[in-house]
């Protein structure tokens, strides 16, 4: 089995366990989330969580609030890479309205038969959720106004794949707004090579730098990669542990160095008029 396979299994593995569990398990790490876990806490007001179902919010497993962060308009076309338990999705499909269109995109499962239970509760009709990778968007060309994504896009094994098929998606002047875990500097190899990391949001992220050279590289401009909530070793020590690493041996060599960015990008050109639902 390729290391690509194996690491999109262990990702569906973890998340389809979350989403069964209904939050009850770890997403970042072991630690369940919303219990103290500094990476997925504290992302989203009280309305915004009043405003969706209980189980989108109980497994929301993101590393910030890419809805508040993509300023969405009534009417315009939205894509979720790496949807979860739509918690996002639903946020946006409020945000852009009945004129509008959102699709979450996920390849797990689980979570998307617990997005669509959702969707129901919720009574969004201007949702779509959609089965596949980032890696191959089951979209046409220049559908898409709007693409977020909360914390996936590290997990990706192909991220160039994945930004390209980014840019691909958006129409002329569409905007690319995705909240993502990132590095400074180098991280420890250990850390690298840490299966459960990988599925914890850490071992797969980019550096900051890296992050935006390869936007620029897949045909984006306007790029800015702006880290907003650091992690001490301390936050880190629990799914550091858990995947099987000594802390106190790498504390030097691992603090201040992970956080959550908000990522922007544009596509190059004039924002093209199109009606809802151009992806159908």
């Amino acid at each position: 089995m390729s290391e690509r396979q194996q690491i999109q299994n262990a990702v569906q593995e973890k998340y389809g366990a979350i989403a069964k569990a209904r939050g009850a398990v770890g997403c970042c790490g072991p630690a369940p989330c919303g219990c103290g876990d500094p990476i997925t806490t504290n992302l989203y007001s009280d309305e915004e969580t009043g405003a969706v179902p209980d189980a989108a919010v109980a497994v929301s497993l993101g590393c910030g609030n890419p809805t508040a962060l993509a300023a969405l308009e009534p009417g315009q076309t939205v894509l979720d890479l790496g949807s979860g338990g739509g918690i996002d999705v639903l946020l946006s499909a409020r945000r852009v309205g009945p004129t509008g269109k959102v699709y979450g995109l996920d390849l797990t499962d689980e979570m998307l038969a617990l997005a669509r239970e959702n969707q129901q509760k919720a009574g969004a009709t201007n949702v779509e959720f959609l089965k596949g990778s980032i890696e191959a968007i089951p979209l046409p060309d220049n559908c898409v106004d709007v693409i977020i994504s909360n914390c996936v896009i590290n997990l990706a094994p192909d991220k160039d794949a994945a930004l390209r098929e980014a840019f691909r998606v958006l129409k002329p002047g569409g905007r690319f707004a995705v909240s993502d875990v990132v590095v400074h500097g180098e991280v420890p190899a250990e850390v690298r090579r840490s299966m459960e990391l990988w599925v914890g949001c850490v071992a797969g992220a980019l550096g900051d730098t890296e992050y935006h050279d390869k936007l620029t590289a897949a045909g984006f401009g306007d790029v800015s990669v702006e880290p907003w909530r650091e992690y001490s070793i301390d936050d880190a020590r629990t799914f550091l542990t858990a995947g099987g690493l000594d802390v106190d041996a790498l504390s030097s060599r691992v603090e201040g160095r992970i956080a959550s960015a908000f990522i922007r990008a544009r596509k190059p050109g004039a924002a093209a008029c199109c009606a809802p639902g151009c992806c159908a």
